[in-house]
């Protein structure tokens, strides 16, 4: 096999091991059981003009299984993190005391737990979408290279094997994570 060739499987392999990545950072935040931090990992406050993640403006933790607190280290941000977890889209009803923001996480019913499940069914569909893109680059660009018709063909079924492990991952992901959401 050529250069160009072993560095368009190593380049593909890592652009499919990436949206596994993003896969799990999204699983992540789709919560199925107490309350975590982890929960508003996706928050962005607008903070004095730039769109900053939460942990790094505020001190999040929770204080039981049902309740996040989230303590800001500048007072005046209360109204901008309060706003921002709101448009977050999260679910969460934030009530703020003026000293910190408190989130009770409410036990997910079962409409809910099938609520998330879909979302969890679409981002596991979403990273399926994004490795066959991957793998239709990797196929324009074996066609364009600089190889025999013999490497070419090799070269593509070590493309697909790729692409089929990585579907599979994403699939075994999916159905670790619905049985975590919808485990009463």
């Amino acid at each position: 096999m050529t250069e160009e060739l072993i560095f368009i499987v190593d380049s593909t392999k890592e652009l499919m091991g990436n949206a596994i990545t993003h896969l799990e950072k999204e699983f992540r935040n789709i919560r199925a059981g107490k309350a975590s931090p982890a929960m508003l990992g996706g928050v962005n406050v607008d903070y004095y003009g730039a769109l900053t993640p939460l942990s790094q403006i505020a001190n999040v933790s929770t204080m039981d299984a049902h309740t996040i607190t989230v303590q800001p280290w500048e007072k005046n941000m209360l109204q901008g993190i309060e706003k921002a977890i709101m448009l977050a889209n999260l679910g969460f009803n934030p009530m703020n005391n003026g000293e910190i923001i408190i989130i009770n996480v409410p036990v997910l019913t079962e409409d809910r737990r099938k609520e998330l499940s879909k979302q969890a069914k679409a981002a596991a569909e979403y990273a399926k979408v994004s490795i066959r893109n991957d793998r239709r680059e990797a196929m324009n660009e074996i066609k364009k290279a600089e190889a025999s018709e013999d490497m070419k063909s090799n070269t593509e079924v070590d493309i697909q094997k790729l692409t089929d492990n990585h579907i599979s991952q994403v699939d075994d992901l999916y159905k670790i994570k619905d049985q975590e959401i919808m485990k009463v």
